[in-house]
């Protein structure tokens, strides 16, 4: 079985999360969505917050694509997690020349500790690229419309923790 690892704050899980898991159902046949605890970013949303948020939109996608999809909350090392998960791929999604700095720099590292996990880059499809979880939420508390950048449940969520 072919599982993959994609790791992320997801606070909120945007379109951009959800058009790569999609896209990622197509390369493995498990997906573990790895949700960081990453208190260090002050996050909105508390880890079960999010995790129920990734299950809820990721229950959608594996009907939809047939793929298993599970969350799994993690504070360890990224590489550390895909062997807890037993991956053998990550996932990574890249949006901009920025992010592909800073994930070249990560892939260097990971593989430096295990070079067995191999990381694949999915782009964001052209129209979720510019979407950022934190610029989401600075939308959101300034009164603009978020409706584009996340589902519609999630959407509502945002909504009632910045009220």
């Amino acid at each position: 079985m072919r599982i993959g690892l994609y790791p992320g704050t997801f606070d909120p899980i945007t379109l951009g999360h959800t058009d790569i898991i999609r896209r990622a159902c197509a390369l493995v046949d498990r997906l573990v969505i790895g949700v960081a605890i990453n208190t260090g970013k002050g996050p909105l949303f508390t880890l079960e917050e999010r995790v129920a948020m990734v299950e809820s939109e990721c229950a959608k996608l594996a009907a939809e694509t047939g793929t298993e999809i599970v969350a799994h909350p993690f504070q360890n090392l990224l590489i550390d997690c895909a062997h807890d998960v037993g991956a053998q791929i990550i996932i990574r999604g890249l949006r901009a020349v920025t992010d592909f700095e800073y994930e070249y720099q990560m892939v260097g590292m990971n593989r430096a500790m295990d070079d067995s996990v191999e990381t694949v880059f999915l782009m964001a499809e052209a129209r979720y690229q510019a979407i950022a979880s934190k610029l989401v939420k600075e939308i959101a508390k300034l009164g603009g419309d978020v409706s584009k950048f996340v589902p519609e449940d999630v959407r509502g969520k945002l909504l009632d923790k910045i009220s």
